[in-house]
């Protein structure tokens, strides 16, 4: 079993860092200049942030209750989730956001939605 101490001081630094990143990123986000960088600024949260909640979640549930495989199965499947889930909807958002039309900030650099495609790349994937 976990000491007290230990215990405590994994729950609050996971939980306040995470929480600091998701709050870091959300002023982040206002900041942004156009809809590609707010959707960027958001990974932070969503691949670092949570999972870094969740740590701190399950850290306190095995404290307190003791382990359950159940338990560490559906933290697995979360973490899994957050950082596969993110990565996919934030390639797609930033996609469909390009595509529907929405202007781009004049500094972004390199900006490869807007190149056209080279016919070879398509090649190398065969």
């Amino acid at each position: 079993m976990m000491s007290d101490t230990l215990a405590t001081v994994l729950v609050g630094v996971l939980g306040i860092t995470g929480s600091l990143i998701v709050l870091f990123t959300g002023i982040a986000m206002f900041r942004a200049k156009d809809a590609l960088s707010r959707i960027n600024v958001f990974s932070p949260a969503t691949g670092l942030g949570m999972p870094m909640i969740l740590a701190a979640a399950y850290i306190y549930t095995l404290w307190e209750d003791g382990f359950s495989l159940m338990r560490l199965f559906m933290a697995f499947v979360a973490f899994v989730a957050l950082l596969l889930v993110s990565s996919v909807a934030s390639n797609t958002l930033s996609r469909a956001t390009f595509m529907g039309g929405s202007p781009v900030w004049r500094k972004t650099h390199p900006n490869r939605l807007a190149e056209p495609r080279n016919p070879e790349d398509d090649a190398d994937l065969d």
